[in-house]
């Protein structure tokens, strides 16, 4: 399946979103191993990058999967469609954890910490409204909208 232009620009900005992160990550580490918490060596770039990739390979499955899900007519198969590929994913992060401990060559912290800088990146593009360009957003037409469950107008018994 190929990934839709919307897609690839989304992945885009997680990329350089988690590579910015990553970078902060990597100044912090050496900052602390100055001041004598830690180590600091090749070890931490490796795993700086090998969580790199698996973040951003683990965002880019994520967003393949929407695009063939979104094609799925039963629901029940889409549910369960997602459901396996949040779980094969979950698994591929948990892998990649195994791997940074069993290895002696990848900082562990330096591996771990970028599997949450896509979620980091999503939070803030969405606290600074650029998560959805302004052309792209819909506001449903009056008539449609759900009234609020609190009805805070006149009580009558």
């Amino acid at each position: 399946m190929k990934l839709q232009s919307a897609s690839k620009k989304e992945i885009k900005r997680i990329a350089v979103g988690t590579g910015i992160c990553d970078v902060i990550m990597i100044a912090v580490l050496f900052i602390l191993s100055l001041g004598g918490i830690g180590t600091f060596s090749y070890r931490v770039f490796v795993g700086a990058l090998g969580g790199f990739i698996v973040a951003v390979a683990n965002f880019t499955v994520m967003c393949l999967t929407i695009q063939k899900a979104v094609d799925i007519a039963e629901q029940k198969q889409m549910k369960a469609f997602i459901q396996g590929s949040y779980n094969g994913r979950l698994l591929l992060q948990a892998g990649w954890i195994i791997v940074a401990i069993l290895v002696p060559h990848i900082h562990v912290v330096a591996a771990a910490v970028p599997l949450l800088f896509p979620n980091l990146v999503i939070f803030y593009l969405q606290s600074k409204g650029k998560l959805v360009e302004p052309s792209e957003r819909k506001n449903p037409p009056a008539d449609e909208q759900e009234e609020p469950e609190d009805h805070l107008g006149s009580f009558e018994v």
